[in-house]
């Protein structure tokens, strides 16, 4: 018999391209996908999967997706909201499906997608990040000290205990694709600008109306498409390569320069100081939006290396950074 996945998650910006993945590996036989919202399995031309309402902080409706699962893959994460709400959903909520599959009477893996955020934005992070720097987070940037702490929470519950678990952490840089533009969407200079004194708007080019201004300090960043993550939840699910941590990226790399004028906005080279002290500014302003902490992610150089993935996952990407770009922005 072939596989039964439980998945949190199967309608987010990954969630779709994962369930696609299980859905044409033939090891999978079965797919649970658990979501708040209903969603037509048929209409989305999924065979394998079958809809369970639920809401990861319900623990009983954990209980019950993860039951039947030889292996449960969590997806759900609240990436852009509150700190209170962020905090409920994916500490909490976490907390339940890892207690959930460690409990699970069939279940013997465990993949949970966790970000290249959970490194933290460090001056002295090295370059590239390999899967053995500590996972530290920052502080001042929420959603990066949730996934660490994630990761922290799954360490205590799964290393403690004696079901045999394989646990697979699965880390991707910034997620861009057709489904996948939380980044083009929620671009921190417009969310923080209605919310910014007249003066650093203007200096940040976030004048309303006009096409938007990013500062470039230069630093160059990673992107994956969503299909490339997929690919790499399959492989996990199917147990292709040792448990533990894997780092997720396509094999090149874009400037600031080529995101902007991908997305229609102007690139101004700035020092990499004035990155920095609007990024302190922005932790000291108490009502700066949560959405503006993304400044923190461009104030270092936050390149992974992926060889691990390529070595021992079996993994390779199909889509090039620029490939994954253009799709987010067309």
């Amino acid at each position: 018999m072939g596989l039964t996945v439980a998945v949190t998650g199967p309608t987010g910006e990954i969630g779709t391209s994962a369930v696609r993945a299980l859905e044409d590996d033939p090891r999978v036989e079965r797919v649970l996908g658990m979501a708040r919202r209903p969603f037509d399995a048929r209409a989305r031309g999924w065979r394998k999967t079958e809809y369970r309402q639920g809401d990861i902080l319900d623990r009983a409706a954990v209980d019950a997706l993860v039951a039947p699962a030889d292996v449960v893959v969590h997806l759900a994460y609240v990436i852009l909201g509150s700190h209170e709400e962020s905090e409920r959903t994916n500490l909490r909520g976490s907390r339940n499906v890892f207690e959930a599959a460690v409990a699970g009477p069939r279940t013997r893996r465990l993949v949970y997608t966790s970000s290249v955020a959970a490194y933290g934005y460090h001056a002295d992070n090295p370059v590239p990040l390999t899967e053995d720097v500590p996972a530290r987070g920052s502080s001042e940037h929420y959603y990066s000290a949730q996934k660490a702490a994630c990761e922290r929470l799954l360490r205590e519950i799964t290393e403690g205990a004696a079901s045999g678990l394989d646990v697979y952490v699965l880390r991707p840089c910034i997620v861009a694709g057709p489904e996948a533009t939380v980044l083009l969407r929620n671009l921190p200079w417009e969310q923080a600008a209605p919310h910014v004194p007249e003066p650093l708007r203007r200096a940040l080019g976030l004048v309303p109306g006009l096409k938007p201004v990013l500062p470039d300090p230069g630093v160059r960043f990673q992107l994956v498409h969503p299909e490339d993550v997929a690919s790499a939840i399959a492989a996990a699910v199917a147990g292709d390569g040792p448990p533990g941590a894997y780092n997720l990226a396509a094999d090149d790399t874009i400037t600031v320069a080529e995101f902007a004028h991908a997305v229609g906005a102007y690139a101004v080279p700035v020092p990499s100081g004035v990155v920095g002290l609007t990024a302190e500014l922005v932790g000291l302003l108490p009502l700066m939006p949560a959405k503006a902490e993304w400044i923190h992610a461009v104030r270092y150089p936050m390149l992974m290396d992926t060889a691990k993935a390529h070595r021992d996952l079996g993994w390779t990407p199909r889509h090039t950074a620029h490939d994954a770009l253009k799709a987010m922005a067309s």
